[in-house]
């Protein structure tokens, strides 16, 4: 792999400049995807996703783009805040809620509340008197890596009797709300998430209830991935923007009242902007209970402290000393005592330099989502990664 073709020349600087393990954040190569939903969607407003990437320079970068954020509990709205950003620009985004977590938020000025049940309406009502509520449907998760199904979301026949509840409470009811799955890999998922939306839609303004907005969530996703097989993923996204397009369309057609539309990108924003410098621990082989040798490519990141979600697919990986020749294929997985911490070794190996030695430096791209925010404190000694963050161009 070229890594002209994969890096600019600012993150590509950095990561040469350095012999200690860090994360690169490229902020203009973030400013830059933010740029382009706006002009794939026009008038949308953005909720970033702050779990994805909870860098405060990150954060400030969108802030001063115009994006809100999507915060999921105090301490996540107090980070929002301090961005500069106004508070009617955050919404506390999970249906999963304490009392106290929700008397925190209200008190910092959030406003805007997703829920999911009676519940959490009452409480809500208790708690955050007279704020606004959107309720989040359930959608099935099918085509994303990370489905999301069964935690968060209801039916449409419960969405309409919680919007009910909250407008008896004095809450506002003021949108509806989907979240496709984490990086949905097909349109279909959205045409469905609009048609769920459509008919909750309906049945509510013929009760009367008429929200202002419909939150379509998180679930764009990042290009820079492999599958677990080794595959390059190829999300149909000109076409999940086109679906996009249409359903906004068909809502506010259905819809008796004006309706705006936000979305909560995380991944799409960051992840193919972000690049793990980590180095090799050990490239060793081992004959396996089945007679097979086997090679494995030890990192000093994994898992625990960088690449949470080696579970469901490959990062991809660049070695700047590798003289070109001699390669392994090799099961990857991080340094922990752990045998979670590897990428799924039932499917395709991964080619690696034959000669790479302890200490030998590994790019790891596309690594800029959950990277972070997943990263254990220290689990078996091993510290999470610094970070730095550079212009780009």
């Amino acid at each position: 792999m070229h890594l002209n073709a994969q890096l600019n020349a600012h993150t590509r600087a950095a990561l040469e400049a350095t012999d200690e393990d860090l994360i690169v954040f490229d902020l203009a190569g973030i400013e830059a995807q933010y740029d382009s939903l706006l002009r794939e969607l026009p008038g949308i407003s953005v909720r970033f996703a702050m779990k994805s990437c909870p860098v405060d320079e990150v954060l400030s970068r969108l802030a001063e783009k115009g994006s809100g954020f999507d915060a999921a509990s105090p301490n996540e709205i107090a980070q929002a805040l301090r961005t500069g950003v106004p508070a009617d620009r955050i919404h506390y985004g999970n249906t999963i809620k304490s009392d106290g977590n929700i008397a925190e938020a209200h008190r910092l000025g959030v406003r805007t509340f997703a829920t999911d049940s009676l519940e959490d309406v009452a409480a809500t009502a208790a708690h955050a008197a007279g704020s606004r509520v959107f309720c989040r449907l359930a959608t099935s998760g099918e085509g994303a890596l990370w489905g999301l199904s069964r935690k968060f979301g209801c039916s449409g026949t419960d969405a309409v009797l919680v919007m009910e509840a909250a407008r008896s409470a004095g809450l506002t009811p003021a949108g509806l709300s989907v979240h496709v799955g984490s990086q949905q890999m097909t349109s279909e998922a959205w045409q469905d998430a609009f048609e769920r939306i459509a008919d909750v839609l309906t049945e509510l303004n013929r009760r009367g209830i008429h929200p202002d907005h419909i939150n379509l969530g998180g679930g764009l996703p990042a290009a820079g991935y492999l599958d677990s097989r080794g595959i390059p993923l190829d999300p149909p996204l000109d076409k999940m923007f086109a679906v996009i397009r249409e359903g906004i369309q068909h809502l506010g057609a259905v819809s008796e009242s004006p309706l705006d539309f936000v979305m909560e990108p995380g991944r799409h924003l960051v992840a193919d902007h972000g690049t793990i410098r980590a180095h090799v621990s050990r490239l060793s082989s081992r004959r396996q209970m089945d007679g097979e040798r086997e090679h494995w490519l030890y990192l000093s990141c994994g898992k625990f402290n960088g690449l949470y979600e080696m579970d469901q697919l490959q990062y991809r990986l660049l070695f700047p000393s590798d003289p070109g020749t001699g390669h392994v294929p090799a099961v990857v997985a991080g340094p922990t005592c752990d045998s979670d911490d590897a990428y799924d070794h039932r499917h395709n190996r991964v080619s690696v330099p034959g000669s790479a030695a302890s200490g030998d430096p590994v790019w790891i791209l596309s690594s800029g989502a959950y990277a972070t925010g997943y990263m254990t404190q220290g689990f078996n000694g091993f510290d999470p990664l610094p970070y730095t963050c550079v212009e780009g161009g």
